[in-house]
């Protein structure tokens, strides 16, 4: 085995946890596979001989090239309300690759709050709060004092805490619910609707740059309720499926993906639904799986 050879079996033996690594820090699978493909290139550039602890080395890339493009991210989109890019997958199969991506209850609604905190704080969260590391190790990273670090931390972790929906554990209750939303949806029964619902529930939706008003927040079972009258003719084609290890739907006519929903139940009611309707970014989800029958 020649020396690349060997770089690149001590750079897979890592590949798992950076990608968990990215995948919170970007809300996307695509973008975190570019964030650790672009690490092994700097790798592949740089004397490994050099780097005593290759697995810090690489996390210290990673967050680094996910720090820039959450920064280029929010230049361009600031204004734009933005779902988090699920994993998908189908309640009958078990994907290791997917368990450990969602490690440690990596919900959309947790991804959902922490869309909302600044680029700094959520690398710096992710990095302390969910892999342990150290604030002298992140401060080079964000371009803080360790001091200044832990202060992001703590504000991320007052505004995860103040607004994460923690969801019902039970995966077989919530799709309960969930197919309760979509009958209620399918019959046209505003009331039945409202009674699945949690009178705080949040529905974000987006459907992309274009057009610039089409993706919105919804709060309200009322509100929610009526939009989903709306979403009754596009009911028949929603397939069950799992969406960030939680019951969920892919809404796909003639096996075309429109839009995957993810559901966040809670105390037997739907708190939360996201649903990512961006053709761009739906391209980049591997939805073969589910839509294969």
């Amino acid at each position: 085995m020649d020396e690349h050879d060997r770089l690149a079996e001590q750079f897979e033996a890592h590949r798992t946890r950076l990608r968990a690594v990215a995948y919170r820090m970007l809300g996307s699978i695509s973008e975190a596979d570019d964030a650790v493909q672009e690490a092994w290139l700097r790798l592949s550039r740089f004397d490994a001989s050099a780097v005593e602890n290759l697995g810090g080395w690489l996390t210290t890339v990673v967050s680094r090239v996910c720090l820039d493009m959450l920064r280029s991210r929010r230049s361009r989109r600031e204004e734009s309300l933005r779902v988090p890019e699920p994993i998908v997958g189908r309640e009958d199969r078990t994907d290791p690759e997917h368990e450990a991506l969602l490690a440690d209850g990596v919900g959309l609604a947790l991804l959902a709050v922490l869309e909302t905190l600044s680029p700094a704080e959520r690398v710096t969260f992710v990095l302390h709060d969910t892999f342990g590391v150290s604030f002298d190790e992140i401060a080079p990273i964000v371009g803080r004092s360790p001091a200044a670090s832990r202060q992001l931390a703590s504000r991320a972790r007052r505004r995860v805490r103040g607004a994460a929906t923690v969801p019902d554990a039970d995966l077989a209750r919530q799709r309960e619910v969930v197919d309760a939303f979509l009958a209620a949806a399918r019959d046209g029964d505003f009331h039945a609707l409202v009674a699945v619902l949690d009178p705080d529930v949040v529905l974000r939706a987006d459907y992309g740059a274009v057009p610039p008003d089409a993706s919105r927040e919804v709060r309200g079972s009322r509100a929610v309720a009526e939009g989903a009258l709306a979403f009754a003719r596009r009911a028949p084609f929603a397939r069950a499926a799992l969406v960030n290890g939680a019951a969920g739907v892919v809404v796909a006519p003639n096996g075309r993906p429109l839009a995957v929903m993810g559901f966040t139940v809670a105390r037997g009611k739907i708190a939360e639904i996201d649903i990512l309707a961006d053709p761009e970014r739906l391209s980049r989800l591997d939805l073969v799986a589910v839509l294969d029958d």
